[in-house]
């Protein structure tokens, strides 16, 4: 895919080999060789796309940064292009440094400026602390002891970086860490360093003094205090001030992680309000950590390559569940993590008791196969189930009796295929082989909306973690995103061949939808610009099921295979195979603290994985 560089641009997304955008008529490439892919970042001084250099035969991926000039007026919009150029200039002497990327290009094209830098593949901070958890004190000073010589070294060219934060600090496949995103970054000279400029950065990690427009060196520094605060306790900086008290409480949240004296007074000391009790230079820092510092680093940062292989060591098969006489089609476990639900061919629902490893009860649902079941994640003690008859059960987990049924879908093929409640467990989205989407009023067990859309048979239907979309997949090899007014916003070709869109699901931060098909392939799109970003292949057969982990940022496939594969969203690689099943897998659902996955299987059998 293209994406036009025009910040107004209504539909910016164009077909991969475009020279204009079909809507505006924008120029795609940027210097005639730089095209953007997608939108990565979004800032107040402008956006990040990630892009790929056609100049060069293998397409190198880079990053274009576009800053958006807000002064208005031709002498004011000719001093900023002015500004631009100095700075860009400057900052193009930085890409000597082996941690900062490389500046490629600095330009300025239908009145737009631009910087071109090189592409940094690895986890940035935030994404390893999502993954690992929080830093420990070995961690910490590692991470000093890598940054202070970057910041040391752009200081002394007149750089201020002003955008210092976990997302900017990135782990390459080396374990290097690399500062990026420099579009922020100010060029001071001679007495420039006092005037008042631009307030700019992101406001819980900036400096008070940088949220007045009058940033300086020691404004890097104590953004680089607020980034391991954060690193050590997974709180935002802003929840670790007391305003009434006017100091600092990060150590009251040190749980089960004690940092030494050493290290509180110097993050101390570099996260000072007042400037004149601050650190003034990233040297000074570096001098107090090496008369202070008698730690070694053998208990490093997890690196790019090793943070799959943590996960792949950790997954184990610790128990069945085997009561069901006919396939599982489909599994739901309780928010609380307390009940295990399972629909099968045999005709029946049965709830099971997590924590005693019991089956609770069986609902017979008189001769006709259950196709899905839902928990309600609102609602505690209410549930849902779609049948091959087109009818929909909401009933209590604890009586397991009938509160209502609701009946609407007319398909005759497979019924009701998919239920799912919103997150506020005021609606029912379904599924059915009529071709729609139907969503209900779980109150009133009324239809709000019925979605027309595909050409054949609905397969599954998902809405985001944010309430504010469904998605569905279908027989007709396409899946579809709806907003909650039944409009169409984008729509997904999966695969050009006949095959299904077996599942769909969106990631924990509703930014992503996953297809699986039965043409043994997975593929993850953009909510936004609904873009494809990767396919996944590594299954020997059409895919069943796909769901993401709702704490790791990986996700779960079954297939026809039998096999169960672990993906990291990162790295776009495999992570592992779990393997145990007999029968196709057709149901996977990861706990709600992604420490438990549980899959349901032709063979009959619950399976229960654990992340230990």
């Amino acid at each position: 895919m293209s994406y036009c560089l025009n910040p107004h641009c209504q539909q910016p997304q164009n077909l991969k080999n475009s020279l204009v955008c079909s809507t505006c008529q924008t120029q795609l490439l940027l210097k005639q060789r730089y095209r953007a892919i997608k939108p990565i970042g979004q800032g107040g001084f402008g956006r990040t796309l990630l892009a790929v250099d056609e100049s060069k035969p293998l397409k190198p991926p880079c990053v274009i940064k576009q800053f958006l000039v807000q002064a208005q007026g031709t002498d004011n919009n000719q001093k900023a292009v002015e500004l631009f150029q100095q700075e860009a200039l400057r900052l193009s002497n930085l890409g000597s440094h082996n941690q900062i990327p490389n500046l490629l290009e600095y330009l300025t094209q239908d009145e737009h400026q631009y910087l071109v830098q090189e592409y940094i593949d690895g986890y940035d901070l935030a994404e390893i602390l999502k993954e690992q958890g929080t830093f420990n004190e070995a961690q910490i000073w590692e991470l000093l002891n890598s940054l202070l010589p970057v910041l040391e070294f752009i200081h002394k060219n007149d750089v201020i970086h002003r955008d210092i934060k976990p997302q900017n600090i990135i782990r390459n496949k080396n374990g290097k860490l690399n500062l990026v995103d420099f579009g922020a970054a100010k060029v001071v000279t001679g007495t420039a360093i006092l005037q008042t400029g631009t307030s700019i950065g992101t406001p819980e990690f900036v400096a008070p003094e940088q949220l007045r427009g009058k940033a300086n060196y020691s404004s890097d520094l104590y953004s680089l205090g607020t980034t391991c605060i954060y690193l050590l306790t997974g709180i935002s900086p802003f929840d670790l001030f007391d305003i009434y008290e006017n100091n600092w409480v990060w150590r009251e949240y040190l749980v089960d992680n004690p940092v030494s004296n050493k290290l509180s007074i110097i993050l101390d000391k570099l996260i000072e309000n007042a400037i004149s009790r601050r650190y003034q230079s990233a040297s000074e820092v570096l001098t107090d950590i090496n008369s202070h510092q008698t730690l070694n680093f053998e208990n490093k940062p997890l690196s790019y390559t090793n943070i799959s292989k943590a996960i792949k060591s950790t997954w184990q098969c610790i128990n069945s569940f085997t009561a069901h006489s006919g396939s599982i089609n489909s599994i739901a476990v309780s928010f609380d993590r307390m009940y295990l639900m399972s629909g099968s061919d045999d005709c029946t629902i049965k709830l099971w008791d997590i924590n005693t490893n019991s089956l609770v009860w069986t609902f017979e649902n008189h001769g006709t196969i259950v196709r899905s079941v839902a928990f309600n994640p609102a609602i505690a003690n209410l549930v849902a189930m779609g049948d091959d008859n087109n009818i929909i059960k909401l009933w209590q987990v604890n009586s397991g009796q009938t509160i209502c049924t609701l009946k609407g879908h007319t398909g005759w093929f497979t019924g009701v295929s998919s239920v799912i409640f919103s997150p506020n467990g005021q609606i029912l989205v379904s599924a059915g082989g009529d071709k729609t989407v139907k969503v209900w009023n779980v109150n009133s067990g009324k239809i709000i909306n019925t979605l027309r859309g595909h050409d054949s048979s609905v397969c599954s239907v998902a809405i985001s973690p944010d309430g504010k979309f469904i998605a569905s997949g279908s027989t007709d090899t396409r899946a579809i995103l709806w907003d909650l007014n039944g409009n169409i916003v984008h729509i997904f070709y999966h695969t050009e061949i006949l095959a299904a869109v077996r599942f769909v699901a969106f990631s924990p931060d509703s930014q992503i939808i996953a297809t699986a098909s039965e043409d043994s392939t997975i593929k993850l799109w953009q909510v936004n610009t609904g873009e494809q970003i990767c396919t996944f292949n590594g299954h020997s057969s059409g895919l069943r099921c796909v769901t993401f982990n709702p704490k790791q940022q990986i996700f779960a496939s079954s297939s026809d295979d039998s096999d169960i594969k672990l993906w990291d969203t990162n790295t776009k690689q495999e992570i592992c195979t779990l393997t145990g099943h007999s029968g196709k897998v057709n149901s996977l659902v990861f706990s709600s603290d992604g420490k438990t996955l549980y899959s349901g299987s032709d063979d009959k059998t619950i399976k229960i994985w654990q992340y230990q």
